[in-house]
């Protein structure tokens, strides 16, 4: 029998297809029951590869079933046939997902990204208080809803954290995830800590929320670790970005796993809070910031590609005077990511603002 033989019988008009890979695709269908259009995920247990089926499958299922936020896709229903495929029926995004609305409209003015980004880092609290990570945060996986609401989706890669006998959350070794949303201890292949991995993530999303480009250049992976790690974030000149958001995504965006934000301190950072937003531009301009440093203070490069938002060219940002060991060729693998694109191909460069001599160092 069909896909749509046995989704019609279990009250679902199949509709379009949204997605398809190797072992699974993603499809619209019409629920009877619930009188509205769901997303349905087919995955093929004859086609899938054995790590997944023993680990990656299972986990999400389990994880799937237990979260219930406002701004994660809800799951209706899992169920499996006995020629061994999995339904997940799951929230559609109907306005698809936030990596194709800034390639159609661009970089989101700053009142908007603070209102998509509340939301997502809402729901990730909502996932690291329960222990859970999802470790393939991207723009891809950010749904949105008839008003443009951000839904979080595709837990393909999450995992409940383990807890040794001290109740330290125990380090992860699966490196995961998508290169140019990978933080530099995943990208160097050691083990890590999987919330704070969500944080860089994190960073990564509002920075492209903000500038329409991405952070880093993905295409050459030393390069991109070597800058990363000297903690240098450009800004797009022609976005004018205030003093806040680019300080935000700067302490998020930290090589040093034991400074860089946590999920509550993103939360209660000044730029998140709407309160806070009392601060004028004219303010802004004169560098009175919430921190006391000048807007320029939070710094340096990163980039990006070839693409279909056609922004400028991007100006070479100098490099810090400071030497890395590089890592080898083979550290440099990850695992590939359930997406038929990679995202960084997806958005371009812009001319970026000259780092300043010294970042700023204050804690939010």
């Amino acid at each position: 029998m069909d896909d749509a033989a046995i989704l019609k019988r279990r009250g679902y008009i199949v509709g379009i297809n949204l997605g398809e890979g190797s072992y699974a695709k993603v499809k619209s269908a019409y629920s009877e029951r619930l009188k509205f259009n769901v997303a349905v995920k087919i995955i093929d247990r004859k086609k899938a590869p054995t790590d997944f089926l023993e680990k990656f499958l299972p986990r999400e299922i389990e994880i799937l079933a237990m979260l219930n936020h406002r701004s994660i896709v809800k799951t209706y229903e899992i169920f499996e046939t006995s020629d061994g495929k999995v339904y997940i029926i799951m929230e559609l995004g109907v306005q698809g997902d936030l990596l194709e609305f800034i390639k159609t409209r661009g970089a989101l003015h700053e009142d908007d990204a603070r209102k998509k980004f509340h939301q997502l880092s809402s729901a990730i609290k909502y996932c690291h208080d329960l222990d859970v990570v999802h470790r393939d945060l991207k723009c891809e996986n950010l749904l949105l809803d008839k008003d443009f609401n951000i839904k979080l989706s595709d837990f393909g890669f999450s995992k409940r954290c383990l807890r040794d006998d001290s109740g330290q959350l125990t380090l992860s070794k699966t490196f995961c995830g998508s290169a140019a949303y990978a933080a530099p201890e995943v990208l160097q292949g050691i083990p890590y800590q999987p919330k704070v991995y969500d944080i860089w993530s994190l960073g990564v999303i509002l920075y492209i929320m903000v500038c329409g480009s991405m952070p880093y250049d993905d295409s050459n992976i030393k390069k991109m670790l070597r800058i990363q790690k000297e903690h240098r974030v450009n800004f797009p000149r022609s976005k004018h970005l205030t003093g806040e958001c680019k300080d935000l995504i700067y302490r998020m965006l930290q090589p040093d796993v034991n400074r860089r934000l946590h999920i509550d301190e993103i939360l209660s950072h000044c730029w998140v809070q709407p309160k806070a937003r009392v601060l004028s531009s004219t303010a802004i301009k004169e560098g009175e910031n919430s921190q006391g440093t000048e807007p320029s203070d939070i710094p340096e490069p990163g980039s990006d590609k070839k693409s279909a938002t056609k922004l400028e060219p991007q100006e070479e940002a100098q490099p810090e005077a400071r030497s890395e060991s590089q890592p080898e060729e083979e550290t440099l693998q990850l695992q590939v990511s359930k997406q038929l694109e990679t995202t960084g191909e997806q958005l371009s460069r812009e001319t970026v603002e000259e780092p300043p001599a010294q970042p700023p160092e204050t804690q939010t």
